[in-house]
């Protein structure tokens, strides 16, 4: 009996042991936020720290001999902005602005403006490994200003670099 015991004493401290040396790693990975849009039925995003706020559809002011991406100019709290129409940036049919039409206040590179977007799908925090490069079969119209791209709900969505619009002002 006292050899029983001793192979069952010796059993239990070899598994709590073991069990010791699986030491569960936490390693919480970097998370970015990310502004989802639309655009003509595609999904597109901005990183998080380019987007200042989300503005509802107000009226723009025309601007006189401004690009024709440049829509005109908004009063944010007494801060006069530029308001950019993406489609038109990018070459693409304009689209119809309704009630879920949204200006994102873009911040970069000490350069401030509204970007017109035809809605706001989410605001969420995702994994960096989980945003991939850009494929290399983009339109030409854009492949300049994306930085990558990630899978959601099913759908694809372009990561737009805000610097890189703003620098072709």
């Amino acid at each position: 009996m006292e050899i029983e015991k001793n192979k069952t004493d010796i059993l239990i401290e070899e598994l709590k042991k073991r069990r010791g040396g699986e030491k569960i790693v936490d390693v919480e990975e970097e998370q970015v936020k990310i502004v989802v849009f639309s655009l003509l039925n595609d999904n597109y995003a901005f990183y998080g720290n380019d987007i200042k706020e989300i503005l509802p559809l107000t009226k723009i002011f025309y601007v006189p001999g401004a690009p024709d991406y440049i829509l005109g100019i908004i009063n944010v709290r007494g801060d006069i902005e530029s308001v950019i129409n993406i489609n038109k940036f990018f070459g693409f049919p304009d689209s119809k602005n309704t009630r879920k039409s949204r200006i994102a206040m873009a911040e970069k590179d000490g350069i401030r403006s509204g970007i017109l977007v035809e809605s706001i799908e989410d605001v969420f925090d995702v994994p960096v490994s989980s945003i991939k490069p850009p494929l290399s079969t983009l339109d030409k119209a854009i492949k300049e200003f994306v930085t990558g791209e990630m899978i959601y709900k099913n759908k694809n969505v372009t990561f737009l670099d805000v610097g890189r619009i703003f620098a072709k002002f």
